[in-house]
């Protein structure tokens, strides 16, 4: 009796240091969301200084098309969501950086090591995945889509319309574009392994044309095939590098 006694202590301190332990985690990422959301607001006040310059940019894979407007409101609300997901793209090394100084107190020294790889190996897959999306999947979806049906009805697209297309396909492939680190991160932390991923192809293939189902606003399936073709191949790269780690 007098044991289970000395039991009851005992558990009721370590339930407290757990709580306290969660009250911890929650605080701490409570810190890193307001920190990463500063960051966000200071890269998009930056970034409307040349929204109008990207929205010229962002213009020039459409080619002569005329964009048109429906309401007051627009024209703003596309300035400003330019403006945002250009802070966005901008701030990606702070979010990155607070997410992973977040998840580096649950990991070990050995696994430490990996983190400051991954940091600049994930930016540079992002960019590339922007500069992919840019020069080379968006081209070939816009001349598929806009004449599709133009000897029937002409186009006249709203711009907000048509940022909104843009934008959500070029943050989606250059987030796409970060599987082979993410892999490459995973197989080091012994997570996954090369015989795995290999085994788990066909699984890849699936998911490749759901991923690009959910990055393309548009149902076609040229668009999608655009996504999802050079997903499979960082799959395979993924592979590759997992094998090497």
């Amino acid at each position: 009796m007098s044991s289970v006694l000395e039991e009851l202590p005992k558990q009721a301190i370590e339930e407290e240091q757990q709580k306290f332990t969660i009250l911890e985690h929650l605080e701490e990422m409570r810190q890193r969301l307001i920190k990463t959301v500063i960051g966000v607001a200071i890269t998009t006040i930056v970034s409307f200084i040349f929204t109008r310059q990207l929205l010229v940019i962002l213009k020039q894979p459409a080619g002569d098309i005329m964009f048109i407007t429906t309401g007051p409101t627009e024209g703003f609300s596309t300035y400003f969501k330019v403006a945002f997901y250009s802070g966005l793209a901008l701030a990606t090394p702070v979010i990155l950086y607070q997410a992973i100084m977040f998840l580096t107190p649950g990991l070990t020294k050995h696994e430490r090591r990996y983190i400051k790889y991954l940091l600049p190996g994930a930016l540079f897959c992002f960019v590339l995945g922007v500069v992919f999306a840019y020069y080379v999947a968006l081209p070939p979806a816009l001349r598929f889509l806009i004449p599709f049906i133009q000897e029937i009805a002409t186009p006249q697209i709203k711009i907000g319309e048509y940022i909104s297309f843009v934008m959500t396909l070029i943050f989606g492939i250059g987030a796409v574009f970060e599987t082979p680190i993410v892999i490459f991160f995973l197989a080091k932390l012994h997570i996954v392994n090369y015989k795995m991923l290999s085994k788990n192809r066909k699984y890849a293939l699936l998911g490749a044309f759901v991923v690009a189902a959910v990055i393309t606003p548009t149902p076609d399936p040229v668009t999608q095939s655009i996504v999802a073709i050079p997903l499979l191949l960082l799959y395979e790269a993924g592979i590759w590098l997992a094998r090497i780690a």
